[in-house]
């Protein structure tokens, strides 16, 4: 004996794509009022906006939408347009931000034409500092070396060398005096 099903309920349909044009077209109504309750109930219970455009079989539109189908795609639009200006805004003041820090930390390699009066004037009396502290730099190792030898040999002129005791340079500024006046880069690393 055959077992009979308890209920003729929900079955399981295969899901494939009806062949009759009739059945076709009758089956596209029932789901599409299905759908749109179906989307009705979604808004009023959950307070959602809801758009929904469908073609039928016979290339007709339908559409639903809680307030205007429309204006539920313009907002979308909107949106969308929205967040890619966030991003493009976000991307501009990160190049600002490089831009600025590159300048800031290099201003002194813009072209003079681009100084003002203070900047021109800040590199003046620096590339100075830069030259007496190199001078004196060159002066140091120049007295270290003569005094590592103790004794300079000098021509007096007339053919006879002469002894010479080397005392190192008084003259040179103090690193307090290197410390008012900013270089661009720590002048304190190469005391």
């Amino acid at each position: 004996m055959a077992k009979k099903p308890s209920s003729m309920g929900h079955q399981k349909i295969k899901i494939s794509k009806i062949d009759v044009k009739n059945h076709l077209q009758v089956t596209f109504s029932k789901c599409r009022s299905s759908l749109f309750k179906t989307a009705t109930e979604q808004c009023t219970l959950y307070g959602v906006e809801i758009a929904i455009i469908v073609y039928s079989p016979a290339r007709k539109v339908f559409s639903f939408g809680h307030r205007n189908v429309e204006s539920l795609i313009d907002s979308l639009q909107l949106t969308q347009i929205l967040g890619e200006v966030e991003i493009e805004k976000k991307r501009g003041e990160s190049l600002d931000q490089m831009r600025k820090t590159s300048q800031s930390q290099c201003w002194w390699e813009a072209p003079i034409s681009q100084l003002d009066f203070q900047e021109l004037e800040q590199l003046k009396d620096s590339m100075d500092i830069l030259k007496n502290y190199v001078t004196n730099q060159a002066n140091k190792f120049m007295v270290n070396e003569i005094a590592n030898s103790s004794t300079f040999f000098g021509d007096n002129g007339n053919g006879i060398f002469d002894n010479y005791d080397i005392k190192p340079d008084r003259t040179m500024p103090s690193s307090n005096d290197l410390h008012n006046h900013s270089l661009g880069f720590d002048s304190a690393a190469l005391f």
